[in-house]
């Protein structure tokens, strides 16, 4: 059994135009490079355009690579990128499948309905006792846990959770009756 050929030996047969080790190359790094065209590029249609232009520019320009200069799987990787990069330059050009995600903002009825929503929470947080309503808001606007908000108020951290939970429990009770 014969072992395969290093990357090295076959980019230099490649640049000899020898189509046998080109397939071996493409067999090894097909998978890896499609994959990085896809987390860089986020659509399938322009990724696989960005990966083929890699593998031409392999084909063409592998009398370019120097052993001397690094390893032939850098070299590899530094030719996808530019075909990345190339591809991701086109932003006039379409996805080539459109997404079928819904839109974040949803339709005039879901907006009005998150709007409603956030008026009632700001509403019944208005309702809450200053010191509850002062937990609630450091925790879910300043994004603090609750241990730096005992830190920051000055106050126990158990005195904290109890508050906190008391505060969700009003929160809750004060919203049950509104959101039903």
């Amino acid at each position: 059994m014969t072992a395969e050929p290093i990357d090295e030996e076959l980019l230099v047969r490649v640049a000899e135009r020898d189509e046998s080790a080109f397939e071996i190359l493409y067999r090894r790094y097909a998978r890896p490079m499609l994959a990085l065209a896809m987390q860089r590029l986020g659509d399938r249609g322009r990724a696989e355009d960005a990966f083929q232009e890699a593998f031409v520019s392999v084909w063409r320009s592998a009398s370019t690579y120097r052993p001397e200069r690094g390893a032939a799987a850098a070299w590899l990787y530094a030719v996808a990128r530019n075909a990345i990069a190339d591809r991701a330059r086109r932003r006039q050009e379409p996805p080539a499948e459109p997404h079928d995600r819904p839109t974040p903002d949803g339709g005039p009825a879901e907006r009005a309905e998150r709007e409603w929503l956030r008026w009632r929470v700001h509403r019944a947080l208005e309702e809450l006792p200053e010191r509850e309503r002062e937990l609630i808001e450091l925790a879910y606007w300043s994004e603090l846990s609750q241990s730096e908000i005992a830190e920051r108020l000055e106050i126990p951290l158990g005195t904290v959770k109890s508050r906190t939970r008391s505060a969700l429990t009003r929160l809750a009770d004060a919203l049950d009756g509104e959101l039903e």
